[in-house]
């Protein structure tokens, strides 16, 4: 077995959603769950079949971001992996309904931060391990760090 650190290219101003999943109507129904959680979202999706032809499946109401997640996932080469690359939304927005999907079986990541994925390849083929999302922590918030959060927090809208 090989291990790998794939690096994951997310476009500036979006966020990227990396799952697994195990059925071809995936990447209609989670088209489906963004373009109804947030009508203003752009967003691409992409899908690794496993078997059969092994296509990556696509969606999206937008080509460049649909060729990212195209990109993303053939560097990756795993299967039953989907990925969705948003923009003009949060995953926040969509999380819990694209969980909710019936083919997905879980979640991965959901970030902005700079992404690698672990993957190892056997000789039938590659899966995720794990996720490297972001930077290692290089404190502890004081009183100066906790009001800066919360008034982000409201800046953008997600409190009062």
């Amino acid at each position: 077995m090989e291990l790998k650190a794939v690096k994951i290219i997310i476009p500036e101003g979006c966020n990227i959603i990396i799952g697994q999943t195990h059925f071809i109507k995936t990447a209609e129904d989670l088209y489906e769950i963004i373009a109804a959680s947030v009508p203003q979202a752009k967003f691409g999706i992409g899908f690794t079949e496993a078997s059969g032809p092994c296509l990556i499946r696509t969606e999206g109401n937008d080509a460049e971001l649909t060729g990212h997640c195209v990109k993303n996932l053939s560097v990756l080469g795993t299967g039953h992996v989907f990925c969705i690359i948003l923009k003009n939304a949060f995953p926040v927005n969509v999380l819990n309904a694209v969980k909710n999907c019936a083919e997905v079986c879980g979640i991965y990541c959901a970030t902005a931060n700079p992404l690698e994925i672990i993957v190892a390849e056997t000789d039938q083929g590659r899966g995720i391990l794990g996720v490297i999302d972001g930077l290692t922590p290089k404190g502890v918030e004081n009183d100066s760090d906790k009001t800066k959060r919360r008034e982000f927090l409201r800046q953008i809208g997600y409190k009062l």
